[in-house]
């Protein structure tokens, strides 16, 4: 094997640890190892932002892998190549003296080269009687031979990032047109809404991506966006069933009395329920219950309902609707208001409100009658819980991204 012992620096460099450390792993070099010396390469330009270096290292290291006679790295052929800094420039296309002097550093430090000096510094081989190359000083390619499944494994798992990184901004993109033309089209056809405030909720999630997202960016934009659409697509789709039982209501409407004179509005809804009254053509979606928002988006909107879970953490929906009945207790709701909740809204979306209440428990004076004021709403299709999660989101959201 051509790196037996550890070596350090000529002159005043200094030596790290990290590096003796290093090469000690390259002295246990498996006997008959070989690697491709261009795919180890072609690897190591793959995971170079995970390295640590920049392109200009990259060509550097390319120079130096041409004075390398053979195909493949091999401890057996001897892995120190020995260039001067002016052959260098010339194959790493004219580059500067001091510039290359910076990424011959840099390619060390990351752990891809070793140096090998000799006793005065200078870069050459000795050679035996029959003219073989017997010792060389220069610069050790035993890293890479050392490091070809570890670069090979870096590269595979940069390749998987980039890709997923693709896909979910392709995701991003079709959802985006999805939202803007829904909102056009439900604008355009006047579609019973608050179209305006939908799309400047669209207009400020749009202004907080950054110039140059990162995949977390991304993944983040995308999960609000799709917030939105399923809110667009609720509103939609609650529109044309309000507009099918009003249309079924008129039809039978001559066939229709109601005996019990006393107001409506004078009663609770569960008395509604015990006299037997009618529903509104405005009430919920014919007993189909709304669709609820992903678990982990309310979460993320109300990480503080997660203590009131079982064991102090929520796994499931069946944990959010427990700790929301903790939470309804403790709040001081009333059981026939969370029940009415349920009723409009489905019990994920009530147990989700629960959540939204309890996080902002600070700002609201009556939990009871905020939670029956949204339920009034819901039944008459005003309310709707995107925008408040939404809204919790950006505020729960590190300080990093709320700037954008």
């Amino acid at each position: 094997m051509q790196v037996r012992n550890v070596t350090t620096p000529f002159g005043r460099r200094p030596v790290l640890l990290a590096q003796i450390r290093r090469q000690m792993r390259t002295a246990e070099i498996k006997t008959g190892k070989t690697a491709d010396k261009w795919k180890v390469f072609r690897d190591a330009c793959e995971a170079r932002e995970v390295l640590g270096i920049q392109d200009r290292a990259l060509a550097v290291l390319d120079a130096l892998l041409t004075f390398y006679p053979d195909g493949e790295l091999s401890e057996n052929q001897g892995l120190v190549v020995f260039p001067s800094n002016a052959q260098l420039s010339v194959r790493a296309h004219g580059i500067a003296g001091t510039t290359l002097r910076r990424h011959l550093a840099a390619l060390v430090d990351c752990g891809l080269i070793q140096r090998k000096d000799s006793a005065n510094g200078k870069r050459y081989a000795r050679k035996d009687e029959t003219g073989a190359i017997d010792d060389a000083f220069g610069f050790s390619l035993a890293p890479l031979l050392a490091r070809a499944e570890e670069l090979a494994h870096m590269a595979q798992q940069v390749a998987a990032e980039r890709k997923r990184f693709r896909m979910i901004k392709e995701a991003l993109t079709i959802c985006r047109r999805d939202v803007r033309k829904l909102i056009s089209a439900a604008a355009e056809e006047r579609a019973p809404g608050d179209w305006k405030h939908i799309e400047a909720l669209f207009i400020d999630l749009l202004s907080r991506i950054p110039r140059t997202p990162t995949a977390s960016d991304i993944k983040s934009a995308l999960e609000e966006m799709e917030m939105l659409r399923e809110e667009i697509l609720n509103q939609l789709e609650a529109n044309d069933k309000s507009e099918d039982m009003d249309g079924n209501a008129v039809q039978d409407g001559c066939h229709i009395q109601n005996s019990n004179t006393e107001s409506i509005n004078e009663l609770e809804p569960r008395s509604e329920k015990e006299q037997g009254a009618k529903s509104s053509p405005d009430n919920k979606r014919a007993g189909e219950p709304i669709k609820a928002f992903p678990l982990g988006m309310v979460l993320q909107a109300c990480p503080e309902i997660s203590n009131y879970g079982p064991g102090g953490a929520i796994g499931s929906w069946r944990d959010l609707m427990s700790a929301a009945v903790v939470v309804r207790s403790m709040l001081g709701v009333s059981p026939t208001a969370y029940q009415d909740a349920c009723d409009a809204l489905g019990p994920e979306n009530a147990a989700a409100i629960m959540a939204c209440i309890l996080e902002r428990a600070g700002h609201i004076n009556s939990a009871g009658g905020y939670l029956r004021d949204l339920t009034r709403k819901a039944e008459r299709g005003e309310f709707s819980l995107g925008p408040m999660l939404m809204a919790l989101m950006r505020a729960n959201a590190p300080a990093g991204k709320k700037a954008g």
